[in-house]
């Protein structure tokens, strides 16, 4: 699933976030890029939904890493902003979770430098008004919405 996208709601978010939840597969890496508020943690939500996950989804900025176990898939929510780099990420246990076949949804992914693989989804949100979001799927590559 690539494109850019708009969304007013944060139930349109969750429901591009189940569409995108069908193509993932057990050891992939989702990067989620963007602002404070832009909407990340709202896409994990439904992310986590489609995948099976009960039980509330919040962000992990002051914990770092939430695991959610779900009927059909491992979700573990990575929040690197606090972190100093590749050795940090590792210390968390980067490789153990891609490892058990977790998808990793990455916030800060630019944190991981070389971990993050070359396979791996980019999402970019934007504000685009007071409720209004842009976002693009595997588009970071391309710096574009």
């Amino acid at each position: 699933m690539k494109g850019s996208f708009e969304v007013g709601s944060v139930e349109e978010t969750w429901a591009l976030a189940r569409a995108f939840a069908a193509e993932l597969k057990p050891g992939d890496v989702v990067c989620l890029e963007g602002d404070l508020g832009a909407g990340k943690t709202t896409f994990v939500q439904g992310l986590a939904a489609a995948l099976g996950v009960k039980g509330r989804v919040t962000s992990p900025t002051f914990c770092i890493v939430q695991e959610h176990r779900g009927a059909a898939c491992f979700l573990v929510h990575m929040d690197l902003y606090r972190l100093a780099g590749e050795d940090d990420v590792l210390a968390i246990g980067w490789e153990d979770y891609l490892a058990e076949g977790a998808v990793l949804a990455v916030e800060w992914p630019e944190r991981a430098g070389s971990l993050i693989p070359p396979d791996a989804h980019h999402i970019r949100f934007l504000h685009a008004g007071e409720e209004k979001r842009k976002v693009a799927i595997d588009a970071a590559s391309q710096n574009k919405i």
